[in-house]
């Protein structure tokens, strides 16, 4: 099942990194208070009176990697590879938080717009352990175990600057308030099943 794990694999490493990031820039003090990061559909996180400074990295769609759709076209259909689309919002209840909060966001994707399978892998090991002798999430130890660094050398990031009608679109489908965002395309991602999935 390495191969279905893929999406949520590329989702976690992600949110990670803009964890982290946001940690080892101080961003608490920025705001006079915490921050976090998630990966949900925009609809479920609370807005107005019980809104809270927030990132919220979210998969809204998946698309075919053209060039390796092109190879794999000749090669009995495989590999089955895509491309991850994101949508990266700020939340925040107080003035300049969601700002601050995007902008830092974006300058972490950017300053490091390649992961590659040794930092994909250290990062998926490191959320499958315990901290605190807490118990781990059954997903993340499944996302652990993930081969997604055996399937792809490296993942690439990069924004994806969408026509204001478009962000619009996304934003009635999602069926949930407007916050400051930007969309981010990830590529390229192997789905097909590995010779121990078949």
């Amino acid at each position: 099942m390495g191969g279905a794990l893929a999406l949520a694999a590329v989702t976690a490493v992600l949110k990670h990194r803009l964890d982290n990031g946001l940690a080892a820039a101080g961003v608490t003090g920025e705001l006079g208070g915490e921050a976090t990061v998630s990966a949900l559909p925009p609809d479920r996180i609370p807005s107005g009176a019980d809104e809270r400074a927030q990132l919220n990295l979210f998969l809204y769609l998946v698309t075919p990697h053209p060039t390796l759709r092109k190879n794999g076209a000749a090669n009995g259909g495989r590999p089955f590879a895509v491309d991850l689309h994101y949508l990266l919002t700020a939340y925040g209840a107080q003035d300049y938080h969601t700002e601050i909060l995007l902008g830092h966001a974006m300058e972490l994707l950017h300053a490091a717009p390649v992961m590659e399978r040794d930092a994909i892998r250290t990062t998926l090991k490191a959320l499958a352990r315990s901290r605190d002798r807490r118990a781990v999430a059954p997903a993340l130890t499944a996302l652990g175990a993930s081969d997604l660094p055996d399937r792809v050398e490296r993942i690439k990031i990069e924004p994806e600057f969408l026509e204001a009608e478009e962000v619009s679109r996304i934003w009635s489908a999602l069926q949930a308030r407007y916050r400051p965002s930007a969309t981010y395309k990830v590529s390229a991602v192997v789905l097909d099943p590995g010779p121990g999935d078949r």
